[in-house]
């Protein structure tokens, strides 16, 4: 600190303070009643704040003193540290993001059926074809890295349908495809016309799931014990951070390069949650991860360029992450970066909903088939009782809740449930506006009379590292004053406890996704290509990304 700054802050904040009050009296046109009712002095002592700002406060803060100009936190140094040095050797890893990258690919290819989304896909200035550029699965588009990340990480995420991780924070760890395929084809194509990005190679499928095992162990690892949505800030935070950490690494940067980047993460406006959020619910949720995919890419663009980082961007006092936007609170860790999250994550198999509703969906698929059993059906429902998971009560329990959008809708847990009663499905074109579930007036009745109530037994599984269930259990009571044995069903298809169970269903559900856009003999060709590892692997992504290219849009 200057001497002339120390000076100017010492002694004139007190004269700065007389002034103010003098003139505070001056201006006042019932100075005398006001000295009658109180004296100069409790007067002064109201008026000077109490804790008056200033630029030092942050030494009475829980932040760690600055450190040197160069001195990254540890926080941001063991992230770069496991991108460039961590060898993933986990079979089970791959395998698994094999599986996740079909299926993501194949709910991205399932959203453009819906023009909600298609409408803000395409290149900004419509017509522009970049050269070597992006291409975007099921579009004739050719688009910038940038560009292209939004749009395939917004395509990834419209309809919830990709997979998901929960803890402390919740998220959707294959989201960070988006940036990660938009750079690596761009990397490949420019490379095979003779540019040298990165290592001037051409880059393999199979160091896109190394990416991708990678960045879901850093998202996912900041998640396990930091909960982001507690002070307001969407998860897609981490979305932006562990993009722009991978794809660091794809474009050649160093290590230290990489820190630049990750740092440029943090430091860039977090998203709030409130499109999240009744009465705000809207359709932004659904391109929230192509947003942060987009920015990173663009962040780790601007540091190839030269553009530095911001060492203690989480630490600094006053003006860091920790203080501005996290309560003075440092990041806990449950463990180590390795290839936990990849191995753990959850699928969505069954249906298109946000994950803390699954279960819940599946028990009332049961109810269903026992009411038919009964000769009964939704309409003898009196009321419902849904023991669930503190998570589930915060994000989806909406029972008096106006249903106003698609978005709503798909973040409602008694609507999920509903419709399942009453129709005895649940798919993407159940919550647009004017279908059949949207504009049903007994799945708006029942829903009403759907009550959630937290179990802190289903709470506990739920952030327990070794089991990690997403519990729900039903009490049905019916109009006759018959009442149901309770339905309870505690891990998902598609959790790691039923993964054998669901990899059938997974290549179905690939396979569904892709018959809407493709011939058969066409989709049959992508599906045998998924499921040969060795092939598959050893592809150019550049090569693999030329199999989803059609010349026009078909919605």
């Amino acid at each position: 600190m200057s001497s002339l700054f120390r000076a100017v802050n010492r002694t004139p904040i007190r004269q700065l303070q007389q002034r103010s009050f003098s003139r505070c009296l001056a201006g006042c046109s019932n100075t005398q009643n006001l000295l009658r009712c109180r004296s100069t002095s409790q007067l002064q002592q109201e008026f000077v704040p109490q804790n008056p700002f200033t630029t030092m406060a942050a030494l009475n803060s829980n932040a760690s003193a600055v450190g040197t100009m160069r001195d990254f936190d540890p926080e941001i140094k063991d992230m770069a540290s496991y991108i460039h040095n961590y060898k993933i050797d986990s079979d089970l890893a791959f395998e698994t993001a094999r599986y996740v990258f079909l299926d993501t690919i194949g709910c991205g290819l399932e959203a453009l059926r819906f023009k909600e989304c298609t409408k803000l896909l395409g290149p900004i200035v419509e017509g522009t074809v970049v050269p070597h550029g992006t291409r975007v699965p099921g579009t004739p588009y050719v688009l910038d890295p940038v560009n292209g990340a939004f749009n395939i990480g917004a395509m990834i995420r419209w309809l919830d349908y990709n997979d998901c991780w929960l803890a402390a924070e919740w998220g959707h760890p294959s989201d960070n495809l988006g940036g990660i395929l938009a750079v690596a084809d761009w990397i490949s194509r420019t490379n095979r016309a003779g540019g040298h990005i990165g290592n001037g190679l051409v880059i393999k499928i199979k160091d896109v799931l190394e990416a991708m095992i990678k960045a879901h162990e850093i998202q996912g690892c900041l998640a396990l014990e930091n909960s982001y949505n507690k002070v307001g800030l969407d998860h897609v935070v981490l979305v932006k951070v562990a993009t722009a950490a991978v794809v660091s690494k794809m474009l050649g940067l160093s290590e230290r390069q990489s820190a630049d980047a990750i740092s440029q993460a943090w430091v860039d406006g977090q998203s709030l949650r409130t499109y999240r959020h009744s009465p705000n619910t809207m359709s932004r949720k659904s391109w929230a991860a192509g947003d942060a995919c987009q920015r990173a890419v663009n962040l780790v663009l601007k540091v190839q360029r030269g553009e530095q980082g911001v060492p203690t961007v989480l630490s600094a006092p006053v003006w860091g992450f920790y203080d501005v936007l996290f309560k003075g609170k440092k990041f806990e860790f449950q463990r180590p970066y390795g290839s936990y999250v990849m191995e753990n994550v959850l699928f969505k198999v069954s249906y298109p909903a946000e994950f803390h509703s699954q279960t819940a969906i599946e028990a009332a698929k049961k109810i269903h088939a026992e009411l038919k059993e009964r000769g009964k059906s939704a309409e003898d429902i009196e009321s419902i009782v849904c023991r669930t998971h503190e998570a589930c009560i915060r994000i989806i329990d909406k029972q008096h809740k106006p249903m106003d959008n698609f978005a709503d809708r798909d973040h409602c847990v008694q609507y999920m449930v509903s419709t399942m009663l009453v129709f005895n499905r649940l798919e993407a074109t159940d919550y647009t506006d004017g279908g059949e579930a949207a504009t049903s007036p007994l799945v708006e009745s029942l829903r009403r009379r759907i009550e959630c109530k937290e179990d802190p037994e289903f709470t506990r599984a739920y952030h327990d590292p070794n089991m990690r269930t997403i519990p729900n259990a039903l009490t049905v009571t019916l109009k006759d004053g018959t009442v149901l044995e309770e339905t309870v069903v505690e891990a998902p298809l598609g959790h790691k406890l039923r993964r054998e169970e669901a990899k059938p269903e997974i290549l179905d559900k690939f396979e569904r996704h892709l018959g809407p856009h493709f011939p058969k003999p066409k989709v049959q060709e992508l599906l045998k290509l998924g499921q040969d590892k060795e092939k598959l692997e050893n592809m150019g992504v550049d090569e693999y990304m030329d199999k989803y290219v059609k010349d026009k849009m078909e919605w």
